[in-house]
């Protein structure tokens, strides 16, 4: 029987585990190259190839994934918490959202969809305890961890992760968008966070913010990327990172005395004007170290009549180490 194109790509790609169009178009001289992309496409919209890389460099894989199951195996409330809550960045680089991204995982870490679905509910649940008005409420970690503690009020948008299910949407989009320094992964988090973080001004009567400015150099810097895009309609207070003969991460120490002590010795405060009530917003908040040093100078300087409140993308649930990563 004579093979059909489609037949012909998937036997060249399974002899040589992956090709490029070009390398198709060649190893199979009686089909046009426009007729293998036409090809290419439809495989890849039903999930029979997969592919990696970007334009010049493109290979095209025999698809590891399966098919969505059926949507009546998952119930459909939990199938809504799951497309609006879930991200999946594989070890490889690919992104999937909702659905899609949590079949990918759970046939990756060899679970069963239904139940695991039935589970990732339940541990939502269970976090989301923990929020109010979409937001999670980090004075308590702050009060247990700091004598005084100079924020009156700190939010976290999402937690960083949770048991058994890793890092949430959130925690994905910030660990990939600083890691990869991918702006279209950055402005799509920015766009996502952008919300909440201007009810927060509203709500709180905000006039000043301040963003915690990166410490390792980057080509692009997350914190100054999320500053330029927010595009918040507010005054932003002058801070200074200050550059020391060696650059000591703060995510590289494990001891809270050592952050605190990094963080008075690296970050001045520069402002001088006046405002009712101040915003400092932060990626990720572990230790929390930063943050309270940073309001303890604002305080010190006597430039805000009314609160400081903090803002994290993330916080921990825990201790912080576990966003030592980001």
């Amino acid at each position: 029987m004579k093979q059909t194109t489609s037949e012909k790509i998937i036997e060249y790609i399974n002899k040589f585990g992956r090709a490029t169009g070009k390398e198709l178009s060649d190893a199979i001289p009686a089909i046009t190259s426009r007729a293998i992309r036409k090809q290419l496409k439809s495989m890849l919209e039903k999930n029979i190839l997969e592919k990696i890389g970007k334009p010049p460099k493109v290979y095209y894989l025999i698809a590891t994934s399966k098919n969505v199951p059926n949507p009546v195996l998952i119930n459909k409330s939990v199938m809504a918490l799951i497309n609006d809550r879930y991200l999946y960045i594989s070890p490889t680089g690919k992104m999937k959202e909702g659905l899609d991204g949590f079949v990918m995982w759970c046939e990756y870490t060899h679970q069963d969809i239904k139940n695991t679905s039935i589970k990732y509910l339940e541990t939502i649940k269970k976090y989301d305890q923990f929020k109010k008005n979409s937001l999670i409420d980090g004075m308590p970690k702050m009060k247990s961890t700091f004598d005084p503690v100079f924020v009156d009020k700190l939010f976290y948008l999402d937690f960083y992760s949770i048991e058994r299910f890793g890092k949430t949407k959130l925690g994905q989009m910030l660990l990939y968008s600083k890691q990869s320094q991918n702006k279209a992964l950055i402005q799509k988090l920015i766009a996502t966070i952008r919300p909440k973080i201007i009810k927060v001004i509203e709500d709180y009567n905000i006039d000043g913010v301040l963003f915690i400015p990166p410490t390792v150099k980057r080509e692009i810097q997350f914190m100054k990327e999320l500053e330029k895009f927010l595009k918040l309609p507010i005054k932003r207070i002058s801070v200074t990172k200050i550059k020391t003969e060696i650059i000591i991460p703060q995510k590289t120490l494990s001891k809270l005395e050592d952050r605190v002590e990094n963080a008075k010795r690296t970050i001045m405060v520069d402002d001088f004007d006046l405002y009712t009530n101040i915003l400092i917003i932060d990626d990720a908040v572990g230790s929390g170290a930063t943050l309270n040093e940073t309001a303890k100078q604002i305080k010190n300087k006597h430039i805000v009549r009314g609160d400081i409140i903090g803002l994290a993308i993330t916080g921990s649930f825990k201790g912080f180490d576990i966003i030592s990563e980001v």
